[in-house]
């Protein structure tokens, strides 16, 4: 099975590097996509609804026809997107530290904006469980990728995207919802509508802050694995 990640904000794909080396392992085909902007020479993209139609191009490019799509926070907005334009083509959909609408608090904005130094501190430290042993390679990844207000940029993409509720009415396929109990950046109760909103969608609680797939790589894995496993 072709399985795509895609990143969130100020991300690229090297956070899905556990979940990459674990499906290749496994036999299935991995793509693990930079959105525009991040680790690429390409402008950004500044709204979900442009992402999607980048990302569905990219499966075009590649010779994709069917493919899971398994996205985190920013990521997982555009895999919906994604999924409701081209129904036909997603065979899974698999929605990782998700909300909508996914808005971003004012202060966090104006940061990423005014300082983005500061920002992607705030981030790191709200992406992990209190008290979590390893934020460190979140927030170097994060420094690498920063430069032209790309924090700012994914942010406000996120916090403006309008579509969620049309975009959950058109999914087709079998989609996981996989939760943080500790992620206060897009807690579980906040995405109650849009679960309720796709047909015979599942979800899991992981002990986890927001960066799931590093914070628990292991569980998000096995998660994963038996959800597609099982259709």
């Amino acid at each position: 099975m072709q399985l795509v990640f895609i990143h969130g904000a100020l991300n690229d794909h090297r956070v899905w590097a556990a979940q990459s080396r674990y499906f290749t392992e496994r036999g299935h085909k991995v793509m693990a996509l930079d959105l525009p902007g991040h680790a690429s020479a390409a402008p950004a993209l500044t709204s979900v609804s442009a992402m999607a139609d980048w990302l569905l191009a990219q499966l075009d490019a590649a010779g994709v026809t069917q493919a899971a799509l398994i996205g985190h926070s920013m990521g997982s907005l555009i895999a919906l997107e994604a999924a409701a334009r081209a129904p036909q083509r997603v065979s899974h959909l698999v929605m990782l530290g998700s909300t909508y609408p996914m808005k971003v608090a004012d202060a966090l904005l104006d940061t990423a904006r005014d300082d983005e130094a500061k920002a992607i501190n705030m981030v790191t430290k709200w992406s992990h469980t209190p008290g979590y042993a390893h934020p460190e390679p979140l927030r170097q990844l994060m420094q690498s990728l920063s430069g032209a207000q790309l924090l700012h940029t994914d942010l406000a993409a996120c916090n403006s995207y309008d579509g969620g509720d049309a975009a959950a009415a058109l999914v087709r396929c079998p989609t996981l919802f996989i939760f943080g109990s500790a992620d206060v950046m897009t807690p579980a109760k906040s995405a109650a509508a849009l679960v309720a909103a796709i047909p015979q969608a599942q979800t899991i609680t992981l002990a986890s802050g927001h960066a799931l797939m590093t914070e628990q790589a292991d569980a998000v894995n096995e998660a994963v694995l038996a959800f597609i496993g099982s259709q």
